[in-house]
């Protein structure tokens, strides 16, 4: 039997790894998976020019890197079984959720992990033994290292107080509400099949939400249904999908997600956005009273601008349905007063495919 065209790396513990890795199994696409340690992290940084995971190896040499991109690249040549939605309002609807998902839910996921002393000494151990297993000191030095660390870059840098911390810890309850809801009429967020948003809420959900004791147990109480749909997902095969067609529709039941994508998100962005066009190395914004101050992260940036291009492609039927759906925040994906962000050029390597922001 010959090697897979594709070698993964990545962590079993990895939020990203774990969406991309769900993608590829129920794509049907052929890999071998590498768990990281400090060697390959560094060998994979040498060949794409960024110190990040997953990390996708393709049989001709090549690399590919942003989770978003790569599921782009295989529904465009890989044809079956096809993941992305057909009409352009639902296909919109779609990588409009898997942003979301990626990027909001970021927040609750690494706080859960890092702020309760159950998860983080649990994955603080489990990195101390997978990532870190190849550095020569003893196990409790590395664990307390990654401890550290991850509570620092994640929590204190990341705009964690006792302020809002609450706001935290309602938006995932608040999703989870909203989930249900949808996972108790049917398997998938769209139908019957799932999308590029499915790909981007399983990040969160099966390594991070499902897996860590703290978010498991609310999951456990409160999520049943999405619980269920976690495990589902991760069975999924192409041949499970072999009666299913892509998403031809938007279920009005997503009508509450894409409201508080509309109230929380979009403005984030936009603010997020103006401030790096304005050299600035902070961004601040109010939410409920609370005013948070976090670095600027110029791949959310991208991530505006790359939902502007998409939008911007919509004929005005399909853009009716999206400013419905997201309420009056649908003015910032139509706005073009920021121009375009100039990123700073990405390193002279080989990755086609280049997810140069986004945080390990």
């Amino acid at each position: 039997m010959s090697r897979p065209l594709y070698r993964l790396y990545g962590l079993k513990l990895s939020y990203f790894t774990g969406k991309l890795e769900g993608y590829l199994r129920a794509k049907g696409v052929p890999y071998d998976y590498v768990e990281m340690d400090m060697a390959t992290f560094r060998s994979c940084a040498a060949e794409t020019g960024i110190s990040q995971m997953p990390q996708l190896e393709c049989e001709d040499g090549s690399w590919m890197t942003d989770t978003s991109d790569i599921i782009a690249h295989f529904e465009a040549y890989w044809p079956n079984p096809r993941f992305k939605p057909g009409p352009p309002a639902v296909a919109f609807a779609s990588l409009l959720l898997e942003d979301f998902f990626d990027e909001w839910l970021w927040r609750p996921a690494l706080y859960y992990r890092w702020a309760f002393k159950p998860d983080s000494e649990l994955m603080s151990g489990q990195l101390a033994d997978g990532l870190l297993r190849d550095v020569k000191a003893p196990r409790f030095v590395r664990q307390r290292f990654i401890r550290h660390r991850q509570q620092k870059q994640f929590l204190k840098q990341d705009g964690v107080t006792a302020e809002t911390a609450p706001l935290i810890e309602n938006l995932l309850l608040e999703v989870l509400d909203m989930l249900e809801v949808v996972f108790e009429d049917r398997l998938f967020l769209f139908g019957d099949r799932p999308c590029e948003a499915d790909f981007g809420l399983f990040g969160a959900m099966h390594r991070h939400f499902s897996y860590d004791p703290t978010p498991h147990a609310l999951l456990r109480e409160k999520a049943p249904h999405t619980l269920n749909w976690t495990a589902r997902l991760w069975a999924t095969t192409p041949e499970s999908l072999r009666d299913s067609v892509a998403a031809q529709r938007i279920p009005p039941d997503l009508g509450p997600i894409f409201a508080l994508l509309g109230r929380q998100y979009l403005p984030y962005l936009h603010y997020n956005t103006v401030a790096m066009a304005g050299g600035h190395e902070n961004v601040s914004w109010e939410e409920e009273g609370v005013t948070w101050t976090v670095p600027v992260n110029p791949y959310r940036a991208r991530c505006l601008e790359a939902l502007k291009l998409h939008y911007a492609k919509l004929e005005e039927p399909a853009q009716k349905v999206i400013r419905i759906l997201v309420g009056d925040s649908h003015a910032i994906l139509a706005d073009t007063s920021t121009g375009q962000v100039e990123l700073p050029a990405r390193p002279d390597k080989k990755a086609p495919l280049d997810h140069r922001w986004r945080k390990a």
